[in-house]
């Protein structure tokens, strides 16, 4: 059997339907053997970046392995971003690169290059991978194999590399007669003793939070930790990551919190006796730039897959008062045994004091709708998450359209809400569509609604064209305000509005998007102003196929609220009436 057959014939056992490729001289046996095993599909985006992009959401959507294969030189170094984007959000993709002959290799690091297109990727990726190595043996390749597949889904998930030199590729191989890997004993090394704390910790507050981050869904355990909530009738918060976990009229969730979070979930934290953070590593986003000041009063604990994501605080950052090394199945798997029936509702009057601030304070008041010229952000994806079915995926970008789309979507039922949350590059959104829609089932009904900046749409243009050779039911909408806008909005607060390569005036270049679409055979559809919002939003859902919707977004479009680097509480907002803040100050001290 020839080795590149036996690398695809293994993708396909471990579920693997769709592979995302671009081909090249040092993986063209790869790439054949793709194409020749009918098992499997091979997608060929127009940029290696755009591969990894598709690859890790198709990961995300099948909760299964993502997979792609370029070449060698170039073509694994543009893999870079993408497999930092799967490193830092645990996502298991495997990237399989091509690799020049053997004989070709260099034979030590002094010498730059040997072969054409030669690139040591393993030392590049190293640091972002949870494995990365070179077959230099045919008879390893299902050890190595096996290996990557374990390294990538085991413990905390995450990208792997194997790259593979072209005569291995066209090696013949037994596949009887090649060693397996051995993966390591499981040995357990969590103590749940310490989840009676948590319990006892929870009964005994007066002003609780639950967060929840990405790593319940990771886990699979969203209807535990559902059930934790629900258990206790514990004020519910989101990080951006686990937003789609539960539905936005949930009536534990509070909402979202953080730099960019509204209001009611910021207030709600820092104003708590005791915060319970799951699967979250509570990164500088959810806390603030200084650390010291997130729930200055309150007792925090924390339970996370990842030890080093537990220890790494340091004397200025959040301090934990109990911290779990655990896997969250096994975590719940122990509260569910120290459940008893008639658990007392403790909180009914905490959670209408967060619901009562949020109602106070909406990320998308009233008088965001009055605005004359150009559509504000807040009330185009207000009006998107009232149009969007339940079911429907929803890929959102960087920058200001990220940001205030988690600010202002109001997620339903089944839906998914998805971006690179850690690494959050632009242009992931609309490559991580085309993932997402070959991940559906052929006779799905949902759309695929990918939100995406004009800055972000510059860097992945390319793949409009796969997106209309398979007429996949993508909806383009492009925040449009003719710059970078949340750069605008730092050089604003640090650099009194001198604006540098921020928009057309300060040196970018933008498409004529109008045109665009049409160039490549999209249905093109524009959004001027509030009064044709909900009719065209509407008549872009309905369409059938992919569709590009120019939204001409305010041009002094901001992100509000967006705490300050470095502020504390009661910098929230610099807008807040004084009185406000003397109140919700006065909850901290008791």
């Amino acid at each position: 059997m020839k080795l590149s057959d036996y690398v695809i014939e293994f993708l396909v056992q471990r579920g693997v339907r769709h592979v995302f490729l671009i081909s090249g001289g040092a993986v063209a046996h790869l790439v054949d053997s793709a194409a020749r095993n009918p098992k499997i599909t091979y997608v060929c985006p127009e940029h290696e970046q755009n591969a990894g992009a598709a690859a890790d959401a198709y990961s995300r959507i099948t909760e299964n392995l993502g997979a792609v294969l370029t070449t060698s030189g170039p073509g694994a170094t543009n893999l870079v971003t993408s497999v930092c984007n799967s490193y830092f959000d645990s996502i298991p993709v495997i990237f399989i690169t091509g690799q020049v002959a053997t004989f070709r290799i260099r034979p030590n690091e002094r010498l730059r290059q040997k072969g054409f297109q030669e690139t040591d990727v393993i030392s590049i990726f190293k640091s972002i991978t949870k494995y990365a190595t070179q077959l230099r043996k045919a008879e390893d390749i299902k050890c190595v194999l096996q290996e990557a597949v374990y390294a990538a889904t085991s413990g905390r998930m995450g990208p792997v590399l194997v790259d593979i030199p072209d005569d291995i590729q066209r090696a013949e191989i037994d596949p009887d007669k090649l060693r397996e890997f051995v993966p390591p004993s499981a040995h357990a090394n969590s103590d749940f003793s310490a989840v009676k704390d948590i319990f006892a910790a929870i009964r005994s507050a007066k002003r609780p939070v639950l967060i929840l981050g990405a790593g319940v869904r990771l886990s699979g355990t969203i209807l535990e930790a559902l059930k934790f909530a629900e258990y206790f009738r514990i004020p519910l918060l989101l990080t951006w990551g686990a937003t789609d976990i539960a539905e936005y009229s949930h009536e534990l969730n509070m909402g979202g919190l953080g730099v960019c979070g509204p209001r009611g979930g910021n207030f709600a934290a820092q104003t708590s006796d005791l915060v319970v953070a799951l699967g979250t590593r509570l990164s500088q986003m959810i806390t603030g730039g200084k650390q010291n000041l997130f729930a200055p009063n309150a007792k925090k604990i924390m339970a996370d897959i990842d030890p080093e994501e537990l220890n790494k605080f340091g004397p200025n950052d959040v301090v934990l008062d109990l911290k779990i090394q655990c896997d969250l199945r096994e975590f719940f798997a122990e509260c569910e045994r120290l459940y008893t029936p008639g658990e007392k509702d403790r909180f009914m009057e905490w959670r209408q004091q967060i619901n009562e601030w949020r109602r106070i304070y909406p990320t998308c008041p009233q008088s965001n709708y009055e605005k004359k010229e150009g559509v504000d952000a807040y009330v185009f994806v207000k009006e998107l998450s009232k149009a969007a079915n339940e079911g429907d995926m929803i890929f959102t970008d960087a920058g200001g359209n990220l940001s205030q789309t988690m600010q202002a979507f109001e997620v339903k039922k089944r839906q998914r809400l998805i971006s690179a949350w850690n690494h959050s590059p632009m242009g992931y959104s609309l490559p991580a569509c085309i993932g997402a829609a070959f991940a559906l089932s052929k006779d799905s009904s949902n759309n695929i609604l990918c939100i995406i900046g004009d800055g972000g749409l510059m860097l992945c243009l390319e793949e409009l064209s796969v997106i209309v050779k398979h007429k996949l039911p993508i909806k383009i909408f492009i925040f449009n305000n003719h710059g970078h806008g949340i750069q605008k909005q730092t050089l604003d607060t640090w650099l009194n509005s001198h604006y540098v390569a921020v928009d057309e005036a300060s040196g970018l270049a933008f498409a004529d998007f109008d045109k665009i679409g049409p160039a490549f055979g999209l249905p093109t559809v524009i959004i001027r102003n509030h009064e044709e919002l909900k009719a065209k939003l509407d008549q872009v859902l309905d369409m059938r196929g992919p569709v590009l919707c120019n939204v001409k977004i305010a041009v002094d479009q901001r992100i509000v609220p967006m705490l300050k680097f470095g502020a504390g509480l009661e910098d929230l907002d610099p807008k807040l009436p004084r009185e406000d803040i003397e109140s919700i100050m006065a909850i901290v001290k008791g």
